[in-house]
């Protein structure tokens, strides 16, 4: 039998190989191996020489499409880039307003089901780039130590309105001077946040902030925790908070961040995340802050974005595992705590239906550019403080 012969009988059949059954192929094999003489092994090569387009990729074949990924990646950064559990809680109210380019039924299916961990999985390399600071401006006060009592950490509030609260400066790399500071408060039960943008920290202008926050906060507040600064701990703060507003007033102890946690750790996701660590030293930015942070952030974070809560702790040697539950957005944990009375649950769904968070999302991108162009001084805006 010649070269010639053997090639062109090999050709002839691949293509009827590779289209039989599983017994259909054995019955070529043994005809190909008893005309030609060849090794069942090299039949099976030979014949899948020239039929295959390439070697097929090890492990389980893709279940996602790039159009999801690239989705996926958008819908990280609209959400603020918040953690992969979170998304997936945050998922089906979400999607039902997203309208990105692309995006189809069948799209919106692969990314309602995946996992976290298949987010993180995908998600990894692109969170890379952004990168996380720390700086601090507090000043322990002296004078209220023995007036204000530490906080009794041995007892957790159950109901919405322990508060705790903490300031962020946006003073750049220079403390020196007069520059903007954002007030952050945050209930521990709820997660609800609220901030405001104050020029300078002196115990008028906190008290303001806090007198802000109150009026817009949808429960009733009994608790106030904070941390040892002069900003909180003077005599005019103290008085509204105890004498005006009738509220338990604690602090944490000194050099204990932990104390304060639920508020510190918004300081980044609430603060950082959106106005960066630029110096902001002209009053009228102020103004276009708390427009952000009270009309479009806020509204956001508290509607929208769910929250881990820590339910269990769990010492184990020298580590301590945390068991967290099933995250939930602020609003959702206030609906469920059963302290809010008819008209305020009401009130309160009112609003939520009346909101879009792709637009506020928009909206919020918006705000945020435009209060860069102030911040750079290429927009003409002016605060009129006589109006």
């Amino acid at each position: 039998m010649t070269l010639d012969f053997k090639s062109t009988y090999i050709r002839t059949i691949r293509e009827r190989y590779f289209k039989s059954s599983k017994k259909e192929k054995s019955v070529i094999l043994d005809e190909l191996c008893s005309i030609t003489g060849y090794d069942r092994k090299w039949a099976i090569r030979i014949l899948a020489k020239g039929h295959k387009t390439g070697k097929k990729a090890s492990g389980r074949s893709k279940q996602y499409s790039e159009e999801s990924i690239t989705h996926l990646k958008k819908l990280w950064h609209i959400m603020r880039r918040i953690n992969s559990k979170k998304m997936v809680a945050a998922f089906p109210t979400w999607l039902s307003f997203y309208d990105g380019i692309g995006f189809n039924p069948q799209i919106k299916e692969e990314i309602l089901s995946m996992s976290h961990s298949t987010i993180d999985r995908y998600l990894e390399k692109y969170r890379k780039q952004f990168a996380r600071t720390k700086r601090t401006g507090t000043v322990r006060a002296k004078n209220f130590l023995n007036i204000i009592p530490i906080k009794d950490f041995t007892k957790r509030s159950q109901i919405p309105g322990a508060l705790q609260a903490d300031t962020v400066a946006h003073c750049g790399n220079s403390l020196s001077g007069k520059f903007v500071w954002t007030l952050t408060v945050t209930d521990e039960v709820t997660g609800w946040t609220e901030n405001r943008a104050l020029f300078g920290k002196s115990g008028l202008t906190v008290t303001c902030g806090f007198m802000s926050i109150f009026s817009d906060l949808p429960y009733n507040v009994h608790t106030l925790n904070t941390d040892n600064g002069t900003e909180f701990l003077n005599e005019m703060l103290q008085n509204y908070i105890t004498k005006d507003k009738g509220l338990h007033f604690t602090r944490s102890r000194p050099y204990k961040s932990n104390d304060n946690a639920h508020v510190e750790q918004k300081n980044f996701t609430h603060v950082r995340e959106i106005f960066g660590y630029e110096r902001y030293d002209r009053e009228e930015l102020i103004f276009v802050m708390n427009d952000i942070y009270k009309n479009y952030f806020n509204v956001l974070y508290n509607y929208f974005i769910p929250q881990h809560k820590c339910i269990k702790v769990k010492r184990v040697g020298a580590k301590y595992r945390r068991t967290f539950d099933k995250p939930k957005t602020p609003y959702q944990r206030l609906l469920e705590s059963g302290t809010l009375s008819l008209y305020e649950k009401e009130e309160l769904i009112a609003t939520f239906s009346s909101l879009n968070p792709i637009e506020l999302r928009k909206d919020l991108s918006f705000q945020l550019k435009r209060f860069k162009r102030i911040f750079e001084g290429k927009s003409d805006f002016k605060y009129s403080f006589a109006s």
